[in-house]
């Protein structure tokens, strides 16, 4: 499989990264093409793959067109990709808010996947929701899968309203696990605690209790309970966070309705 990344920033490597450690594709099998020649630079020294400064020229023997450009810089982008793709070819789409008709319109091109993966899949651990066009084959789409799965976990989805809903949590929730982590460091810092002990402790602490969440598959507030002793030091805690789920959904919904608007 032969991969043509167009825009090689953060989620562009992490796939790059992922596809390789998996053995998806070797090294000469993938091109990345971006506006930074210093970043294409990084890239090709990093993981021995092949670069271009052309857009054109990244397609030429591709079988998926991964766009990982920045939403802002998409219009500018699809112009000069437009009527360029063999109908051979798959459209691999990771560009926040961006719909399928807008990338077909855009492209002149019918098999697109559009997918929303998260930060941690530069480890191996995100976890991805996608949908695709109705022209996706089944060889492109077990592409699809067999590259997003390199990342992590693969949802796929028939409805592509889920992909902008998937945004709003598992896109931006990173964002929010980081600012809660944040947060409890500082205020164990506050309390007394060495910044470097606090923050090995909050980032074990968050790690253990995603796992265990993951491991059991008990609901959170089973989970929650279990650590919570009547009358004892987490209930405590726990009365100063009243409301805390109401700026939660607040904040999902801002960012649901500002992944709809990026589409429009």
């Amino acid at each position: 499989m032969k991969i043509a990344f167009i825009g090689a920033g953060v989620m562009g490597e992490a796939m790059i990264k992922g596809v390789l450690a998996k053995g998806r594709c070797a090294p000469a099998d993938i091109v990345a093409c971006d506006i930074s020649t210093s970043r294409l630079e990084t890239l090709r020294s990093t993981y021995e793959i092949k670069v271009a400064e052309d857009y054109v020229m990244a397609l030429k023997g591709a079988d998926v067109v991964v766009l990982a450009v920045k939403p802002q810089d998409l219009a500018g982008v699809m112009p000069s990709l437009k009527d360029r793709l063999h109908k051979t070819q798959l459209v691999l789409s990771i560009i926040a808010g961006a719909s399928i008709s807008t990338i077909t319109g855009g492209l002149g091109h019918g098999a697109v996947v559009r997918a929303m993966p998260n930060t941690p899949a530069q480890i191996g651990a995100g976890v991805c929701v996608w949908t695709c066009s109705n022209d996706v084959n089944p060889r492109q789409k077990n592409m699809a899968k067999s590259i997003l799965e390199s990342l992590g976990r693969e949802i796929y989805v028939t409805d592509e309203k889920y992909i902008d809903m998937a945004t709003a949590v598992s896109g931006s929730g990173p964002a929010y696990i980081y600012k809660v982590m944040e947060a409890l460091t500082d205020a164990a810092v506050r309390i007394g605690l060495s910044r470097e002990m606090a923050e090995t402790l909050v980032q074990e602490t968050a790690w253990g209790a995603a796992l265990l969440a993951k491991e059991t598959n008990r609901h959170p507030e089973e989970l929650r309970e279990m650590v919570t002793s009547r009358g004892g030091t987490t209930e405590a805690g726990l009365a100063k966070l009243a409301g805390v789920e109401d700026l939660f959904a607040k904040a999902v919904e801002a960012a649901y309705t500002r992944a709809k608007e990026l589409g429009r």
